[in-house]
């Protein structure tokens, strides 16, 4: 859908705005904040199960002007910390100073006791002539992402200063018009984010079948008409009846993991390079070459950690949903290493196909127990020990009988595959739609008002 542009332009005199509509003024944020602060170190160790909301980073998005309250933590408000000065007020905006510039959120009314943590900024507006969700929406725009990352500072862990956010620029049009863009924004951003939404239970369903194909395949086999038994595993149930169910200790020929020194926080690039994986290369069960880091020139690569065609690569520690998760290198990457949060499995050949184990590991079956074994302080990272690997039972058809359940489940997953890839395209597409949306809307390069007067009178 096109819309309709302002009868006239004047230049904003503002790199980051460009022209913005004759009556609109282009200002600098300081002009309407009325307060100012970030939030104070030290709150850690308060964290508690009870109290009021601690809100940090991950609180804020990208894409969104609303709090993201799926995952907080809760403070108990120590003695003598500046708690008056970073409790939030309903309408305060929140800004990232530190990653993830462009992340921002509105207070609403009703929201509990709450306050920001150190990386968090608290704009409190001047009750005059900007809203504050025209500002939050102002700082999803390109322009807006486009000012802060110019104006950060620092190397691997980027910063924001708050004078950078008083000086943030925006276009500013009369109050009435900003409650007119906000509505219009706000229906539209909500379709969209429906559309996503749909997306994205459609790739999920589609991983769930993902899923339930290996399982069955790696479990049961193929043939809907073989004889089973009972595997004396409790978990796994019956198994063909001409399969064996050995730990995976006996499948292979190795267990070891890698190193993790400090790197770059850049990809090495194909053959360039030295690069160290990231835990992440194994998510999903396919192996991703591009999910590692630069190794610095001056340390010395272990070449003996690198990766070759048929390692078995497992998580060692990640979330709960993401320990244990494991993928096969289908090619050599002489110049990739091995990371310490990853064991690199070598599979004896003549008993197992690495590709069988690799989807074994990914089962339903399989994933309850890894889960279970798993330990840590926090769910945000747990870990799987060697022996909980090691020890685990896994079905051991014919060695023949293995390579084709993996052919088989290859061409069957693949069409899978190619919906889930289509289903993350839309997404894409939607979410740049989204974002062109904000953009042109916050520097007046479309005029809604018509548009809206419509909506509100159907």
């Amino acid at each position: 859908m096109s819309f309709p542009r302002y009868p006239t332009y004047k230049p904003s005199g503002v790199e980051w705005l460009g022209e913005v509509p004759e009556h609109w003024e282009a200002i600098e944020a300081r002009r309407e904040i009325a307060f100012l602060t970030s939030g104070s170190r030290g709150w850690a160790e308060f964290y508690s199960d009870e109290g009021p909301i601690f809100l940090r980073i991950g609180n804020l998005t990208r894409d969104s002007i609303r709090l993201n309250l799926e995952d907080i933590q809760r403070v108990t408000p120590p003695a003598g910390v500046e708690g008056d000065r970073t409790e939030v007020h309903e309408g305060d905006v929140l800004f990232s100073i530190t990653a993830y510039l462009g992340s921002v959120a509105v207070v609403p009314g009703g929201l509990e006791r709450a306050y920001v943590s150190q990386h968090v900024c608290l704009a409190r507006l001047a009750n005059g002539n900007l809203m504050p969700d025209w500002l939050a929406y102002s700082v999803l725009s390109a322009s807006g992402k486009a000012y802060l990352e110019a104006e950060s500072y620092g190397g691997t862990k980027v910063q924001l200063a708050l004078d950078d956010v008083k000086s943030f620029p925006l276009s500013l049009p009369p109050i009435e018009e900003q409650r007119s863009l906000i509505t219009f924004l706000n229906r539209e951003t909500a379709k969209i984010d429906a559309l996503i939404a749909e997306q994205q239970r459609l790739i999920e369903l589609l991983q769930e079948k993902r899923q339930a194909v290996i399982s069955h395949a790696v479990t049961k086999g193929l043939n809907p008409h073989a004889p089973m038994k009972d595997s004396g595993v409790e978990w796994l149930g019956e198994v063909p009846e001409h399969w064996e169910v050995k730990p995976v200790k006996r499948l292979i020929r190795s267990i070891g993991q890698g190193w993790s020194p400090q790197c770059e926080n850049y990809s090495v690039d194909g053959g360039e390079g030295w690069g160290v994986l990231k835990v992440g290369c194994v998510n999903g069960g396919a192996f991703r070459s591009t999910e590692n880091k630069s190794l610095p020139v001056e340390l010395d690569p272990k070449p003996e950690l690198a990766i070759f065609k048929d390692d078995l690569l497992v998580s060692r520690a990640n979330t709960r949903e993401l320990v244990g998760s494991a993928a096969v290198a289908l090619q050599d990457y002489p110049n990739l290493l091995l990371c310490d949060k990853l064991y690199r499995l070598r599979v004896d050949c003549k008993g197992a196909h690495p590709q069988f184990l690799s989807f074994f590991l990914g089962s339903r079956e399989a994933r309850s127990q890894i889960e279970l074994e798993a330990s840590g302080a926090s769910d945000s990272m747990l870990n799987i020990s060697q022996s909980a690997i090691l020890e685990l039972p896994c079905p051991a058809p014919p060695a023949d009988e293995q390579v084709v359940i993996v052919e088989t489940t290859n061409r069957q997953q693949s069409h899978l595959v190619n919906l889930a890839d289509e289903a993350v395209k839309v997404i894409k597409l939607l979410q740049e739609r989204r974002s062109a949306l904000i953009s042109a809307a916050v520097t007046g390069q479309i005029d809604v008002r018509g548009l809206v007067l419509e909506a509100e009178a159907a």
